[in-house]
């Protein structure tokens, strides 16, 4: 075996130095990249919690939202129902009047004939309508209180 000259042996630990020198900048570098990712780690875990916070917040701020739009739907809903009630019994008292309308004509010469009929003079008369006497309204059972004809009786019952 040859034997190393001490240059040699020189050169080798001079090379190792540097090269000892070199990984422990290389741990160094690691250990700085290292506790620089765990710090963003740290911080992307709060950014995340903070956004989990934020929107769990916004979540149950929707659904209350929500619970108090579906109550005022329901309470508008119950209200269209009870507005188209009210309508739908508008609309029938409508036609009865419309009715009572178109029937007052005739029941206006039915009282007049029924005033003829029992010989009753004291009645006003107006214009004469298809050859029988007008009679004025009696649109109120207070009016027929009121008037000359509280004792009079028409020979019907109704």
């Amino acid at each position: 075996m040859s034997s190393l000259s001490t240059v040699q042996i020189k050169e080798a630990n001079a090379h190792l130095a540097a090269l000892h020198h070199r990984v422990a900048e290389l741990e160094g570098t690691v250990r700085e990249q290292a506790e620089s990712l765990i710090r963003k780690d740290e911080q992307y875990q709060i950014s995340i919690r903070d956004m989990i916070g934020a929107k769990d917040r916004e979540i149950a701020e929707i659904q209350t939202r929500l619970a108090q739009s579906e109550v005022e739907m329901k309470r508008l809903m119950a209200s269209i129902k009870d507005k188209d009630r009210e309508m739908e019994r508008l609309r029938h008292h409508s036609r009865l009047l419309a009715q009572m309308c178109r029937s007052r004509p005739l029941l206006n010469t039915l009282v007049s004939l029924m005033a003829q009929a029992e010989g009753l003079s004291n009645l006003p008369h107006e214009e004469q309508c298809n050859g029988l006497p007008s009679v004025p309204d009696f649109a109120q059972s207070e009016d027929l209180e009121d008037s000359d004809l509280d004792g009079t009786l028409f020979g019907t019952t109704v």
